[in-house]
C-alpha cells in the first residue's frame, strides 16, 4: 500500500499536469489576494487594511474546485484506459487499500499545494502594526477546515476517476459533484421549499461545515461529517471497482 502511495505522488509530481495545477492554484489565490483590485468583494488583502488572510479561506474552495479534480482525474480513468488497472488487481492488495493508497495520494498533493501559502501568513504576519497583529489561533482553525474540505473533494475526485476510464469525463463530473455537494445544499434550502427541513437540507451540504471550521472553531459534529462524507465516497468507489467480480 506504501509503494503504491509513493508511486501515485510520483507520477503526478513527474507529470506536466501535476505542476501546472499547483502553479495555477498558487496563482490564482495570490493574484486576487495582492494584486486584483477587489474593493466590492473584499478580498484584496492591502485594499482591506487588516491583518487577516480570511479571504484566502474564502477563495480557495473555488480553486478547489479546479484544481482537485485535475489532481484525481487519472487515480483511475488512466489505469482503465491503459490496462494496467488489470496488473494492480493482482497485487497483494485489496480493493480499499488500492483505494486509501490513491486518496491519501490525493490528499498530500492537495496538502503540499497549501503549503506555500503559509507565505501569506507569514507576510501579513510581518506587515501587521503591531507586528505579530494576526489571529495565528483562527488562522489554524481555518486551514485545519481547508485540509477537511480538500479531503471530502479528494474523495469525490477518486470516486468520478473510478467511474469512467476517460479522464476528461472524470474532470467534469468530479468538479460537478463537488460544486453540488459544496452549493448545491445551500440553494435547495434556501429556496424555502420544504418549510422546517430547509435548515437540516443546509447541514447536508459541505459549506455549512467548512464555513463552521473557518471562524476557527473545531466542531465535533463538523469532523464527523467530514469522515463521513469521505468514507461514503471511499465506499461508493469500492463498490464501482468490485463490478469487475460480477
Amino acid at each position: 500500500m506504501y509503494t503504491l502511495y509513493i508511486r501515485e505522488i510520483r507520477n503526478f509530481l513527474t507529470s506536466l499536469v501535476g505542476y501546472v495545477a499547483i502553479i495555477v492554484f498558487l496563482s490564482l489565490i495570490g493574484l486576487f489576494l495582492w494584486v486584483i483590485n477587489t474593493e466590492t468583494t473584499g478580498m484584496n488583502i492591502l485594499e482591506n487594511g487588516f491583518a487577516s488572510i480570511d479571504p484566502l479561506f474564502a477563495i480557495a474552495p473555488w480553486v478547489y474546485l479546479f484544481l482537485i479534480p485535475a489532481i484525481t482525474m487519472r487515480s483511475f480513468s488512466e489505469e482503465k484506459k491503459s490496462g494496467t488497472i488489470e496488473l494492480l488487481f493482482t497485487r497483494p492488495l485489496s480493493d480499499l487499500q488500492i483505494i486509501l493508497a490513491k486518496y491519501f495520494a490525493g490528499v498530500t498533493l492537495v496538502i503540499i499545494s497549501l503549503l506555500p501559502t503559509l507565505l501569506y501568513y507569514y507576510t501579513v504576519h510581518q506587515l501587521g502594526f503591531p507586528k505579530g497583529n494576526i489571529d495565528t489561533g483562527g488562522m489554524w482553525g481555518s486551514y485545519f477546515g481547508l485540509a477537511f474540505l480538500g479531503a471530502g473533494f479528494v474523495s469525490i475526485g477518486i470516486f468520478c476517476s473510478s467511474v469512467s476510464e476517460n479522464q476528461v469525463i472524470s474532470f467534469i463530473l468530479s468538479m460537478m459533484l463537488c460544486y453540488l455537494a459544496y452549493f448545491g445544499f445551500d440553494f435547495l434550502g434556501n429556496a424555502a421549499l420544504m418549510g422546517s427541513f430547509d435548515a437540516v437540507i443546509i447541514k447536508m451540504g459541505i459549506n455549512e461545515h467548512y464555513m463552521s471550521m473557518s471562524r476557527g472553531v473545531i466542531d465535533t459534529r463538523d469532523l464527523i461529517y467530514f469522515v463521513s462524507l469521505i468514507a461514503v465516497f471511499v465506499l461508493l468507489t469500492k463498490l464501482v471497482l468490485e463490478k469487475r467480480k460480477w
